[in-house]
């Protein structure tokens, strides 16, 4: 399947089953809450799971969700973290059990995305001193013929140290060549591909955990990764979702071994769709993270030549991820883009300078509290800094 069959298969399954469709919506969180961007697609509904008050629409809800986490930035480059990513989800406010969701999203997997049903495993809360074993979970997957695990710090899903919480069913996919061995705990050719949250619980500031006023299901498919085992891959990367990228960065830019190729492809994209959703670089919040992004690419294809321009990237994977996101500001994005290589390549060029000026004045290696210093007083990441003391 393509992206396009993934998404539709998953949407009309639910939709068949009573489930409304709402709009996902934009990385920017609402101007009241701390978080910058929606790093999941159940964070735009937290209220309505908190249960503090009925949902618009439905209280069965389906959608497709544009996500955004920097908490993995250091990962990008392996073959399954990105920056933007999008989130298939299915709710239930209230309405239909935990179980009923996990033999539901069996047979999404066997019947409507065909995976063969051998090469599936889950985990499974265990249990402790608070919560007991989720035996129903145990029950509806017993009873499917799935292969279980238990665990418990890895099958209790929060959204943070306070808020709804409980005890969830991650369904696992092996990936590995020949029959399945080992478990996902113990083999890492078991991809997760699915989070089942029996939202029952809330946390509060003092460590109490307290039942919810009703039970709630969020489920979570990430569509990357799930793209991934469908289309056979070893990589997100290598999905059809990337390949407009994937065709034309290693013949513009070649040269950049295949974590620095990963890592422009996502930062480059991963800007766009920021750009596309409203942020514009700056020193702070949402466009700090914007400025961090298109810098960490350059840092990385000016490593490898310093004539690199983002002028040269064409319009066809830019117009690709913004047409896939419902976003229409090409001739925005490639200004900002070419803007921002301009302001970075003039800090650059003084940054040389007050790095050889702190280095010659400190006499030896630079330490952290250098680093911290040249970031908080001119603007200097730490990698560019390593990169201007490469260079001496």
């Amino acid at each position: 399947m393509d992206t396009r069959q993934t998404i539709d298969t998953f949407i009309e399954f639910y939709r068949s089953r009573g489930h409304e469709r709402i709009t996902g919506s934009s990385l920017l969180t609402s101007p009241d809450d701390p978080v910058l961007f929606t790093s999941a697609g159940m964070h735009p509904l937290t209220p309505y799971l908190e249960g503090t008050r009925p949902h618009p629409s439905a209280r069965r809800l389906v959608n497709n969700q544009r996500c955004l986490r920097t908490t993995d930035l250091d990962e990008v480059g392996d073959p399954t973290h990105l920056t933007v990513f999008e989130m298939l989800g299915s709710w239930s406010l209230g309405d239909y059990p935990h179980s009923d969701s996990l033999r539901w999203g069996h047979e999404l997997l066997v019947d409507g995305f065909g995976l063969d049903p051998g090469r599936l495993h889950v985990t499974v809360f265990g249990g402790d001193d608070e919560v007991p074993p989720d035996t129903g979970s145990i029950e509806v997957w017993s009873d499917l013929g799935v292969p279980i695990e238990l665990t418990i710090e890895d099958n209790w899903w929060s959204n943070g140290p306070v808020g709804p919480c409980g005890p969830d069913s991650e369904i696992f996919v092996w990936t590995g060549n020949g029959p399945p061995v080992g478990t996902p705990t113990t083999d890492p050719r078991w991809v997760e591909v699915w989070n089942h949250v029996s939202m029952r619980y809330r946390r509060f500031p003092d460590g109490r955990l307290e039942p919810l006023p009703v039970s709630n299901v969020d489920t979570g498919m990430g569509l990357e990764r799930m793209l991934t085992v469908l289309q056979g891959r070893r990589s997100v990367f290598q999905t059809d979702l990337f390949r407009p990228w994937t065709l034309v960065l290693p013949r513009l830019w070649p040269g950049l071994d295949l974590a620095g190729e990963r890592l422009v492809l996502d930062h480059l994209r991963s800007g766009v769709v920021v750009v596309g959703d409203g942020v514009r670089p700056s020193n702070t919040g949402r466009g700090y993270v914007l400025r961090r992004l298109v810098r960490r690419a350059l840092t990385t294809l000016w490593r490898l030549d310093p004539g690199i321009s983002l002028g040269d990237l064409p319009d066809e994977p830019v117009r690709h991820t913004l047409d896939h996101f419902g976003q229409d500001s090409l001739p925005v994005v490639r200004e900002i883009l070419v803007s921002e290589e301009r302001r970075f390549r003039a800090l650059l060029e003084r940054g040389r300078t007050v790095v050889s000026r702190h280095r010659s004045r400190n006499g030896g290696p630079l330490d952290d509290g250098d680093f911290h210093y040249l970031h908080d007083t001119h603007g200097l990441p730490r990698d560019l800094v390593v990169s201007l003391l490469n260079e001496g």
